[in-house]
């Protein structure tokens, strides 16, 4: 269970819960989808939260301006290197919304310098594996993932040891119900167009081919400590319920909200205190119907690759995450068919001879991610290999 101890309080509020201490943030990735609806949230609650630190890729460098002009952070900068040494500042959070594999080392930052880890930047966990937990102290990192987000808040209805299994929900995506033949001749144009989420181009491509949502299984792995065995996804259409807990005694808890990630984003930045008016919450007045169904993985076999991925360890999940990264690139570019995806990355896994590294490294992951992006570029001929 991912929790971290608030600080003290200070002066009591009228309605007589304490008054929020005033922390310290850092968004890495502030431009992207998660870094701008945190600054939302530091706009709306400066009370709560003073950013000191601002990092971005430099895909928008005029945003990243206004937002360091609005902001007056300590540090700010472009780049990986930037990000790790803003992650190394002296922070009450980090909230790690860059996109990648480069997140890696950012994220390690902020855990050697002590500061709680809002983690959206799912790739450094999966590539980083024991490297990350191990730099872990318990309750450190703080998920920001909305369906691990929903785990964890389930997770204080219970004991550890009373936990049965978890259950991870998934839209589908805009192929939802499709078999595979149906996919052949899907587009790039018709893959970005999710039913209920509005995210960047290469999560928004890892949610049709559900590889998303088979990292999001090995971070549950790394998160809470369960076997892959006890880790479960279903299909939810409407993206209300963001996962569930089911308890040894047949009980289940659900997380339900609107699809938008201001709750998990506020959640990581408090952690473990809520913020009030976060987000709309559910109009119960307004009829709703949950649906659930089995996942299909005959036409969507992504998430049993990342199991096998994440039950090899070592390298193998940093390969996954690189050669799906190369195959998405390509799909986007109209030189792979989006059926190809997934046999792709699982022709790279089959070539990939897992180390036995104790203990993993730095250096280790970031060779096999950059093997795996080798091997995919040269397994689909690409003019960058």
């Amino acid at each position: 269970m991912t929790s971290t101890t608030s600080s003290s309080p200070s002066a009591p509020l009228p309605g007589g819960g304490p008054a929020p201490h005033r922390r310290d943030v850092v968004v890495l990735g502030s431009t992207g989808s998660v870094g701008t609806q945190a600054l939302e949230l530091a706009r709306r609650h400066p009370d709560r939260y003073r950013v000191v630190g601002l990092t971005a890729g430099g895909s928008n460098p005029d945003l990243f301006e206004q937002q360091v002009a609005e902001f007056a952070p300590a540090y700010s900068g472009l780049g990986e290197e930037a990000s790790v040494e803003a992650a190394g500042l002296a922070a009450d959070v980090v909230l790690n919304a860059i996109t990648g594999a480069v997140g890696l080392r950012p994220t390690l930052a902020a855990l050697e310098a002590g500061s709680t880890l809002a983690l959206a930047n799912k790739e450094s966990l999966i590539i980083g594996g024991p490297l990350v937990v191990g730099a872990a102290a318990p309750g450190q990192i703080v998920p920001v993932d909305s369906e691990h987000s929903a785990v964890a808040q389930c997770l204080r209805g219970g004991r550890a040891e009373e936990v049965r299994r978890l259950v991870l929900t998934a839209s589908g995506g805009p192929f939802r119900g499709r078999t595979r033949a149906e996919l052949a001749d899907v587009t790039p144009a018709e893959a970005l167009q999710h039913p209920t989420w509005a995210m960047g181009p290469v999560i928004t491509v890892n949610s049709a081919t559900l590889v998303n949502k088979g990292l999001e299984v090995i971070e549950a792995h790394l998160l809470f400590g369960l076997p892959f065995e006890r880790i479960d996804v279903v299909v939810h259409p409407t993206s209300v319920v963001h996962s569930m807990v089911e308890f040894v005694d047949g009980s289940t808890l659900v997380q339900a909200s609107p699809p938008t990630m201001m709750i998990p984003i506020a959640l990581g930045l408090s952690w473990p205190d809520r913020v009030p008016d976060a987000a709309p919450s559910v109009d119960w007045s307004r009829p709703e119907t949950w649906e659930f169904h089995p996942l299909d993985d005959e036409a969507f076999p992504a998430v049993d690759l990342a199991r096998r991925a994440g039950t090899a360890g070592s390298t193998a999940p940093a390969v996954y995450n690189a050669a799906n990264e190369v195959c998405v690139e390509e799909f986007l570019a109209g030189r792979l068919p989006f059926v190809d995806i997934v046999p792709t990355v699982a022709s790279v896994l089959g070539r990939h001879d897992v180390p036995s590294i104790e203990p993993l490294t730095v250096d280790a992951v970031l060779d096999a991610d950059a093997w795996a992006r080798e091997t995919a570029r040269a397994l689909l001929g690409s003019a960058s290999a």
